[in-house]
């Protein structure tokens, strides 16, 4: 699947403060999307533990979203890699063809 740019302001493909906030953003992008997951994974707990408050809860979030910053920085799951490739390539250049998509 394809993501298009939905605005034509950006600056040229190539240029160095574009590509730093492009990667900023892919980095911002994938940490979110690790928070969502493990908040996801915490709601899935079955009992209720003997220190559970809102106060260990609030601090449980803060440590998450730590975690999941330090994980997207890292590129754990190479999510932002995969969005630089997808937005950082060059108007007018192809993706590589598949070996399906050879000439017959």
């Amino acid at each position: 699947m394809q993501i298009g740019a939905t605005t034509g302001t950006a600056a040229q493909p190539g240029s160095a403060p574009n590509k730093a906030s492009l990667e900023k953003a892919a980095q911002q992008f994938e940490a979110i999307f690790l928070r969502q997951m493990m908040g996801a994974m915490r709601s899935a707990s079955l009992a209720e533990g003997i220190s559970d408050s809102s106060a260990t809860d609030q601090f449980r979030d803060m440590a998450d979203a730590r975690t999941a910053d330090s994980m997207a920085s890292r590129g754990t799951l190479g999510i932002a890699e995969m969005l630089m490739h997808q937005f950082g390539a060059k108007p007018g250049a192809s993706a590589p063809a598949s070996p399906t998509d050879k000439a017959e």
